[in-house]
């Protein structure tokens, strides 16, 4: 006898999904190209035929609450289409019914579910309004598992994200109040089934300025917690300065030298585009004033199974100092001795003491690797000059694919003054 199994639980992330299916396919335009986590070219299922069924499994028994589907609509094609799930594959649930989605929307679509305990997903697609063929780049499932949780205190951060009310206008910033508040966005900043936050950026979207040529999906410091009577930038309490600054900021700023600690996976990077822009993406930061004492990148080519690890030092309005801490960040470079594979949990902590900032890389069951970089002759210890660390993903790629991007989940992230 089929016994229903309930969960009870509150965050909202993406639920992990181990296989698709679909009852009919077009050639290798399979089920399977819908969880591969591809959303352009070639990777994409098509079926023909009005109420086509595409099958998901979950790697575990969720409470699933809504479904992204990004659909090929290369004619500006609108689908119809119904959601039911199931936890033993066989006795089905309706959750969504009679729904389209929007022939103008090219990205991933969001539709909230009707809440269900199951470890299957069944799309139906009834029809589209161009055709009988259908097709979809990529499904994500979302909803939580039980003992799901973050243990990432967001309350000194608020997050920007390449999207805005008006069409890649400006990036929507989402401060400490309304980002502690279970903040969530389907196609950029969500949880994860192990309860890490997940920084998503296409090549294509809102930048946070007009002197900004890439797309983020990033946290910025906010040492006010929340406090808006506090300016965003300046010397004051809502940002931190070496100890080699004149006296007058060491007494103004809100903290003094700093350490920033994140361990995490990028699970994923750009494949096309320029050759000096593929798969690269910064995963952390000190920014100052206008430039950055530090920006910390990860670099996997296409035909590299492996990815480097590399480090840039902007001296106070001049050029940048590169140092590589793993591989090269070439265009051309091999497959890195030692690198890292997407998916691969590795930690990064950067320490500031004075004019001396240490970047130390960490990975299980091996030795750390640790880059000194001496900023006595860089200028931040000018007077004036303010810091906040910066994680997520800065995707470092404006030539690719639109909806090309990169992706990263963080298990853990602290900071801390003096």
């Amino acid at each position: 006898m089929f016994t229903p199994q309930e969960i009870s639980c509150t965050p909202l992330g993406r639920l992990e999904q181990i296989s698709a299916n679909a009852d009919l396919s077009l050639q290798s335009n399979t089920a399977s190209n819908i969880v591969d986590g591809q959303h352009f070219g070639a990777s994409k299922w098509i079926g023909e035929g009005n109420n086509r069924e595409v099958f998901l499994t979950l790697e575990q028994m969720s409470l699933i609450k809504g479904i992204s589907i990004k659909w090929d609509n290369p004619d500006q094609r609108s689908y119809s289409f119904e959601v039911q799930t199931s936890q033993n594959n066989s006795d089905w649930v309706s959750v969504l019914t009679s729904t389209s989605s929007d022939p103008d929307d090219e990205h991933l679509q969001y539709h909230q579910l009707a809440e269900s305990t199951a470890r299957y997903v069944k799309i139906q697609v009834t029809g589209n309004s161009i055709d009988s063929t259908h097709g979809i780049y990529e499904i994500e499932s979302f909803g939580c598992v039980d003992n799901q949780q973050s243990d990432i205190e967001l309350d000194d951060w608020y997050l920007s994200i390449p999207v805005d009310e008006t069409e890649y206008s400006k990036a929507k910033s989402i401060y400490e109040q309304e980002l502690n508040d279970d903040y969530f966005n389907h196609q950029f900043f969500f949880e994860d089934s192990q309860g890490g936050l997940v920084f998503r950026a296409p090549v294509s979207g809102a930048k946070t300025s007009t002197n900004t040529k890439y797309t983020r999906s990033e946290l910025r410091e906010m040492l006010r917690r929340g406090d808006t009577s506090i300016k965003t930038q300046g010397v004051n309490a809502n940002n931190w300065v070496f100890s080699s600054a004149p006296a007058e900021d060491l007494a103004d700023a809100g903290g003094i030298d700093g350490e920033l600690y994140a361990v995490l996976t990028v699970n994923h990077v750009t494949t096309s585009g320029e050759d000096w822009q593929v798969g690269r993406v910064i995963i952390g930061q000190i920014h100052a004033n206008d430039d950055e004492p530090i920006r910390v990148y990860y670099r996997k080519l296409p035909q590299n199974e492996l990815g480097a690890i590399y480090l840039a030092h902007e001296i106070l309005g001049g050029d940048d100092v590169y140092y590589e801490v793993i591989g090269s960040r070439s265009q051309s470079a091999e497959n890195p001795v030692n690198g890292i594979a997407l998916g691969e949990v590795f930690a990064f902590r950067i320490e500031v003491l004075g004019n001396q900032l240490t970047f130390t890389l960490e990975r299980k069951n091996q030795e750390d690797l640790v880059q000194v970089i001496d900023m006595t002759d860089s200028g931040y210890d000018q007077g004036g000059q303010y810091m906040y660390f910066k994680a997520g993903v800065y995707n470092q790629n404006n030539t690719g694919d639109d909806s090309d991007y990169v992706e990263a989940s963080f298990l853990k992230i602290e900071n801390s003054h003096f």
